[in-house]
């Protein structure tokens, strides 16, 4: 069973459509494919659909992938959990999050700043010498942020790299694993082959390190 909430307009505006009682927020562009993306904080299901798709084609899109999204919103419930838990234990125990930091204006005390900081440049400099010369680039600066939604970014043009302060507070392999994806990404700026054939040459189980570096996420 569907039905759709609001008038269809071709304006960016987005429509709600409940099929089979999952509530779809819609947004027609001008695209050629639809896109479905699962948004933290509370599984919100968002979809990107060209102008001319029709709702049938939208709910039957949505329905051949009925598993696979309550199977996201079940992990991102999930890592919410998991970083509540963490949250209150760590406010007597001085554990560390499951999840990026967002209100880190409260979190960020100085001591877990010194402490993420430290734990990283104990470790940097020997990765950055060792993964220098495996990969052939180097990196021009490397800035620590508390960031909020990503472990870590590249600036190829200048060959600056920002890697995020909470990696120093995770198992150490981490680390490692943002540094080389950071600065494969001087040799290629994308996610495509080059990428991902190079990081299989430089860290065969990058793909392994990553879905559990994920689950410390709740961004899905």
């Amino acid at each position: 069973m569907s039905y759709r909430a609001t008038a269809r307009s071709r304006s960016s505006r987005p429509e709600m459509l409940v099929v089979d009682g999952l509530v779809l927020q819609v947004t027609r562009k001008a695209i050629k494919n639809m896109y479905l993306r699962i948004k933290p904080p509370q599984g919100d299901i968002v979809v990107s659909a060209p102008l001319r798709m029709t709702d049938g084609q939208i709910e039957r899109f949505a329905r051949e992938r009925r598993s696979w999204i309550l199977a996201q919103q079940q992990r991102i419930r999930e890592a919410r959990q998991r970083l509540a838990d963490t949250a209150a234990d760590g406010a007597s125990h001085g554990g560390e999050p499951a999840g990026f930091i967002h209100d880190a204006a409260s979190w960020w005390t100085p001591e877990r700043r010194n402490r993420a900081a430290s734990a990283i440049d104990a470790r940097l400099p020997a990765l950055v010498e060792h993964w220098s010369a495996v990969i052939g680039k180097r990196p021009t600066h490397i800035t620590l942020r508390a960031m909020t939604t990503r472990w870590g970014s590249c600036t190829p043009r200048t060959g600056r790299i920002r890697l995020n302060l909470q990696l120093g507070l995770l198992p150490p392999q981490y680390l490692e694993y943002v540094l080389v994806h950071e600065m494969t990404h001087l040799w290629a700026s994308g996610h495509g082959a080059e990428f991902q054939r190079r990081m299989t040459q430089y860290l065969p189980d990058w793909r392994r390190l990553r879905r559990e570096l994920n689950r410390y996420t709740t961004t899905g």
